[in-house]
């Protein structure tokens, strides 16, 4: 994940610099011309000494700002030690409004400087500090929350993925074998080629499934090697029909997200069924994937199949919307003892 530009210290520094150097400049901005019969009656006033002055209450507010901000406001406020927090805030003003009150009588430039006006300027330019540099921490403090928040987030659905992720192998796997067993029983010479294809598809599930994306045409070659081993399985008592086109492009897709759907089809629309029938239509267009999976069904057993295997529907469902909350629309439908569940994925 590409960090922050508030992540960058130089860019931090650099906005700090300019905000203090344009604060610090609108005095001499904004500052009045004045006559030349006014020179008459103000006292000369040096320049140098009038500068220097004026940095030195500079770097103290800038040194208040973050002091409260990275002291004081964690240390006192924070932890709920008001009374201290405004003692603290009271005694800084006592030491800003002296040192100034000091420098200014020390050195004086002004013949009209009294300690009213003294104390009414240094009291407006504290407080606006104040507001700035509480500002400024609850600001750097909620984002500071917010990231921590976003990374705790990510870890949490990269960590929810890989479990979810994990509790489709198992299931498929337990599938698998029991075809393998079948297919042993029988003495059937299509038990070395459904060991090869068996080979095949464990091989996809260690390498590839550990990435976050493959490719969809990767997916369909998995897809019709289960299929092909469902179909020795059942023979003729099944009637399979696949239609899965070749992607007209490559596209990229969370890996044995489709599966659930086509085991969840043999799950429920074999055994006890007459007649058992399931299709099987994949295609993509115009970036979209269309895949849709459909069988005849018992609703008498369905109850008890799903309580003796049933993570598959529900697995995946979560998954859409951890991967593609927004960009998928996923429907399932019970009608006249046909389950059908259409999937509509948007592919980047």
């Amino acid at each position: 994940m590409k960090p922050a530009w508030y992540d960058n210290k130089w860019i931090i520094f650099l906005f700090h610099a300019a905000a203090w150097t344009l604060l610090f400049s609108l005095p001499f901005l904004l500052r009045p011309s004045y006559n030349p019969g006014d020179s008459a009656h103000r006292q000369p006033v040096n320049e140098t000494t009038n500068f220097i002055i004026s940095r030195i209450n500079d770097l103290v507010l800038v040194l208040f700002f973050y002091f409260n901000a990275l002291v004081m406001v964690p240390a006192l406020f924070y932890t709920k030690k008001y009374a201290l927090y405004f003692l603290a805030v009271i005694a800084s003003f006592a030491c800003f409004l002296l040192q100034g009150w000091f420098l200014r009588t020390y050195f004086p430039q002004d013949a009209f400087f009294t300690f009213r006006k003294h104390l009414f300027f240094s009291v407006f330019i504290f407080l606006f500090i104040l507001a700035c540099s509480i500002a400024y921490r609850t600001i750097r403090d909620r984002i500071t929350s917010d990231k921590r928040a976003k990374e705790k987030e990510n870890e949490f659905l990269k960590t929810e993925l890989s479990l979810l992720r994990s509790q489709v192998s198992p299931h498929f796997m337990f599938n698998v074998l029991n075809n393998m067993v079948a297919l042993a029983r029988k003495h059937s010479d299509q038990l070395e080629p459904s060991l090869i294809k068996l080979s095949s598809l464990m091989r996809y599930m260690l390498y590839e499934t550990g990435e976050e994306k493959v490719s969809l045409e990767k997916e369909t070659e998995y897809l019709q090697s289960y299929i092909d081993l469902q179909r020795q399985r059942f023979s003729k008592k099944v009637s399979i029909h696949v239609n899965m086109k070749t992607p007209d492009q490559v596209y990229y897709i969370e890996p044995m997200l489709l599966i659930p759907f086509v085991e969840n089809a043999f799950k429920h629309g074999t055994g006890m069924i007459d007649d058992a029938c399931i299709d099987i239509d994949l295609a993509t267009e115009k970036n979209m994937l269309l895949f849709t999976v459909k069988n005849k069904y018992d609703p008498l057993s369905q109850e008890i199949k799903d309580k003796a295997s049933g993570i598959g529907l529900a697995n995946v469902q979560r998954r859409l919307n951890l991967l593609y909350d927004g960009s998928h629309q996923l429907s399932i439908n019970r009608q006249a003892h046909t389950f059908t569940v259409s999937l509509q994925i948007h592919l980047s």
